[in-house]
């Protein structure tokens, strides 16, 4: 049986580390904030949205959420957002995807100072990353990438891949990992064979939105398995959260596995605080803290 990787414990770690430094950075009279942004009533929005906001405030940051009404214009947005880039007590902006068909995404997350950028979005993000350029990254693909170091340590020479190719998991994961040294396929629903590529891999990290499309009979054993994928199904007659691996086969056969939930779900709030912290300590010059 693989060992579960305890994402939620490694992210409550990472939290308290970052109050710790949130607290140092107020005794120099420096006080990070987080500004979400969020438009509609989208129900899963809510919920996360809600999160963030409890979980900046446990660690001490200044949070600020902006709820707007779902016919609210690209423009009036575009206001908000540019308000939040000028305001100095603002230190990141996030807003919350998906966004009413009114708006275009692109035009609003490349509005947002990219200095600002916790998402890791912005087009000059991207860059910077695939550039091996300090930049921001995208949170749930930073969370993987610290879940694979606490796990094997040293990621050098390891075939990696990655089953799905967005611009939120799969592209910077892949940018990740090859600054890591690994070598890297992305795979997606044009790969072909791609059951041979994934068990081919030493570490497998699945974003494809596919409800346990990669079965056990896939994975390498011993192989590293990251489940990115977060799918609401009904399954002996309950509704149930799986991810995009099959678990209960996959499980046997890995060296480590992320459950769903509670692998990879609750890191994506801690690196967006990260990422705060991180883009504060750049505003002011300091050092940047190393947590992994």
């Amino acid at each position: 049986m693989g060992k579960l990787i305890n994402g939620k414990e490694f992210a409550d770690t990472l939290c308290k580390k970052i109050a710790t430094e949130v607290t140092k950075l107020k005794d120099k009279n420096i006080k990070p904030g987080l500004a979400v942004v969020r438009v509609g009533e989208d129900p899963a929005s809510t919920v996360y949205v809600n999160m963030k906001a409890k979980k900046t405030e446990e660690v001490g940051m200044h949070s600020v959420t902006k709820i707007l009404d779902e016919k609210t214009s690209q423009e009036e947005l575009l206001n908000i957002v540019e308000k939040l880039n000028q305001d100095e007590s603002i230190n990141g902006i996030l807003v919350q995807l998906p966004l009413p068909e009114q708006i275009n995404e692109d035009s609003v997350i490349n509005a947002i100072n990219p200095d600002k950028d916790v998402d890791g979005f912005h087009a000059i993000n991207t860059g910077r990353l695939w550039s091996s350029i300090d930049s921001l990254v995208p949170c749930t693909p930073l969370g993987c990438k610290m879940l694979l170091l606490n796990e094997l340590k040293d990621l050098t020479g390891k075939k990696a891949i990655i089953v799905g190719r967005s611009n939120i998991v799969g592209k910077p994961m892949a940018a990740l990992l090859l600054a890591e040294s690994c070598t890297v396929t992305i795979g997606h629903s044009k790969t072909k064979d791609l059951e041979n590529e994934v068990k081919k891999s030493d570490i497998v990290v699945a974003a494809v939105g596919v409800p346990e499309m990669v079965k056990g009979s896939w994975i390498k054993p011993g192989a590293t398995v990251i489940d990115v994928g977060i799918n609401r199904i009904e399954k002996d007659g309950k509704k149930k959260l799986v991810g995009d691996v099959n678990f209960d086969e996959a499980e046997k056969v890995a060296g480590a596995i992320t459950p769903v939930p509670g692998g990879v779900g609750p890191m994506t709030i801690a690196c967006l605080l990260h990422n705060t912290l991180i883009a504060t300590c750049r505003k002011n010059n300091l050092e940047i803290p190393k947590f992994f």
